[in-house]
């Protein structure tokens, strides 16, 4: 099953930015998607709680941490690096979260911190690299 084509005017869809690994993401298109991604969790962590929780968590975690799996590896993407690194950014932040709380969390904070800085305030690689085109601007 391929891919819908983008549509005409260059703008990517829900399933293209959210969904698929494929590809690459600018600094701007991932922060904007990792805050809306975050405060997505936030808000149904502050609202569901108990039983509620317990059976939709299986649906909805699940489905917060794929989509953080694609948007992590379509930056790393356009830094040059390897999609299967966002295995070890999530395992960072599935173990930190809600907040860090003892000093065995000091290496995931350490991961967190490092993947801030490459991921939110490095480029991407100019150009054409072997995950495809850079991404386009605006």
């Amino acid at each position: 099953m391929s891919d819908p084509a983008p549509p005409s005017d260059g703008r990517e869809t829900f399933a293209a930015r959210f969904l698929s690994a494929e590809g690459r993401l600018g600094r701007r298109g991932f922060l904007v998607s990792a805050l809306v991604l975050l405060a997505v969790a936030v808000v149904y962590d502050a609202v569901s709680s108990g039983a509620l929780q317990w059976i939709t968590g299986w649906l909805v975690w699940p489905l917060l941490v794929w989509i953080g799996a694609c948007l992590l590896a379509r930056r790393l993407h356009d830094r040059g690096h390897n999609g299967w690194i966002a295995a070890v950014i999530l395992a960072a932040v599935v173990g930190v979260w809600p907040q860090p709380t003892g000093f065995l969390d000091f290496p995931l904070v350490l991961v967190l911190v490092w993947a801030a800085i490459e991921l939110g305030l490095m480029v991407g690689e100019p150009g054409v690299n072997r995950y495809g085109p850079p991404p386009p601007r605006g």
